[in-house]
């Protein structure tokens, strides 16, 4: 899947890895673990049921997905698709997002 960031802060931590551990300490590799998942996958569809705990999230975050880093973290992206692949009872095609932007970690609970 084609991965992009939505600003450099976001993307000097999920790139650098000297940027990762200082920003995340020992959750570092979490977070590796799931970008790499992100980064290898054809398309979201094929990270909805593994480890990592891929979804939707609601309220006032609707339109942007969310995957378990560890603990409460997340790592919170949207599709990066214009205009955003639909299925036709108008929910998000997983199947067909081949490309996302990564906008933050937070713990949003």
């Amino acid at each position: 899947m084609k991965v992009s960031y939505a600003n450099i802060e976001i993307q000097k931590i999920c790139t650098n890895p000297k940027a990762l551990k200082k920003a995340l300490g020992n959750n570092a590799k979490f977070l590796q673990k799931r970008l790499d998942q992100l980064d290898e996958a054809a398309n979201l569809e094929l990270l909805r049921n593994v480890a990592g705990n891929f979804h939707e999230l609601t309220s006032d975050r609707k339109g942007q997905l969310a995957c378990s880093i560890t603990g409460k973290l997340r790592l919170i992206f949207t599709p990066d698709h214009i205009p955003l692949p639909t299925k036709p009872d108008g929910g998000l095609n997983w199947a067909k997002v081949t490309a996302v932007t990564n906008i933050e970690i937070v713990d949003y609970h």
